[in-house]
């Protein structure tokens, strides 16, 4: 089961993930990014319920970095420990702001 709660304060977006980011999910995270990142200057993925994520939701991270960079700043918080290690294996944690 996955779950992404929006949150807005000001120019801020927090995306809330809970569950799996996984192929089947990645469209349902991938649709919250491109509709909700107008006029956003700071993005924020709140990783502190989401149990897995496979190279589906990596690469809605890598769109969301791309259109983040132009007009302010991404970061992810709070991921386990399984989550930050795809994120070291892959690469990720080189390219990610992760906290």
């Amino acid at each position: 089961m996955f779950h992404c709660e929006k949150k807005t304060e000001g120019k801020t977006v927090t995306l809330v993930l809970s569950g799996r980011l996984d192929t089947s999910t990645a469209p349902t995270l991938e649709e919250a990014v491109k509709t909700g990142l107008e006029g956003t200057e700071n993005l924020v993925f709140d990783f502190s319920a989401l149990e897995y994520i496979s190279s589906a939701g990596l690469r809605v991270l890598l769109s969301a970095l791309k259109t983040m960079s132009k007009q302010g700043s991404m970061k992810i918080v709070n991921p386990n420990d399984s989550v930050r290690e795809v994120f070291d294996i892959t690469g990720f944690s080189d390219i990610l702001t992760i906290e």
